[in-house]
């Protein structure tokens, strides 16, 4: 719910899925997490203050907000990791592929990546997950895949996947972002997965046991270039909100001209 500009981080990850074509969303939530459910919702109140006031503008917002999509949730009742949050999604999603967007991961709206791997999916049948070059300092940060080329300059095939590697043990620098599609097969893999890093279920673990097996057509990765923003770093988050606004007709042109001021003095 951190605010990026004027919209809470977790908005920008509902309309990406909407604007790719998705309309039925799944949220997977924790305690406390209330405030989530009430974004996505109708507040009478104070639509019906806007409404006195003539603020068309943050009415249509207000408005656009509960109308998104089709949001429904889950509560994950006990943090054990990415995988065990998939898990809570098996009765919701049944036999379908699916969609998996970390909350704390933005793409950003200028930059196509969603879209890619769910044509790479329709393509292959089989799952796809977003990869994305890091330094090689930061490989223990991610899970890092072992690759193969294929006909396509941006899709390779996965064929192993290991959770948070040091330096000297990562297979690659391709570190898998918070986007997946994934095939239902995903879920018996999952329930027959142990805890791995951190004492978690790991979704890095079944994702290689899938590629290793090639279980739902195996495992393809969409190699991502654009803009990305981890909400969760504190650093980078300061840098989703100087980039977003930046690129903001109402606000970049003299945002940018303040922050030229602004390292002029500093």
């Amino acid at each position: 719910m951190l605010p990026v500009v004027d919209k809470p981080a977790i908005q920008y990850v509902v309309e990406e899925a909407v604007n790719a074509g998705l309309h039925d969303v799944l949220m997977i939530t924790g305690r406390n997490k209330n405030a989530l459910e009430n974004h996505f919702d109708h507040v009478p109140e104070l639509e019906a203050l806007l409404e006195r006031k003539g603020d068309q503008a943050r009415l249509q917002e207000v408005v656009r907000s509960a109308n998104l999509a089709n949001m429904h949730y889950v509560r994950q009742r006990d943090p054990l990791g990415l995988g065990h949050a998939v898990l809570r999604a098996q009765m919701h999603v049944g036999n379908e592929a699916f969609a998996v967007l970390l909350g704390d991961d933005l793409i950003d709206e200028r930059d196509a990546l969603l879209s890619r791997m769910i044509q790479i999916h329709d393509l292959r049948q089989a799952s796809v997950v977003a990869l994305m070059e890091v330094e090689p300092s930061q490989t223990h940060l991610y899970g890092i895949a072992t690759v193969e080329a294929t006909e396509l300059d941006d899709v390779v095939k996965v064929t192993g996947l290991v959770e948070k590697p040091a330096p000297e043990n990562a297979p690659s620098n391709l570190a898998v972002i918070g986007r997946y599609i994934l095939q239902p097969e995903v879920f018996p893999i999952l329930e027959a997965t142990e805890p791995g890093s951190g004492g978690e279920i790991q979704l890095t673990d079944a994702l290689n046991a899938m590629s290793a097996a090639e279980v739902g057509g195996g495992v393809f990765g969409v190699v991502f270039t654009g803009r990305r923003y981890d909400t969760g770093d504190r650093l980078d988050y300061l840098k989703a909100i100087v980039q977003v606004a930046a690129s903001r007709e109402d606000l970049g042109p003299e945002l940018l001209s303040w922050l030229k001021d602004f390292l002029a003095k500093n």
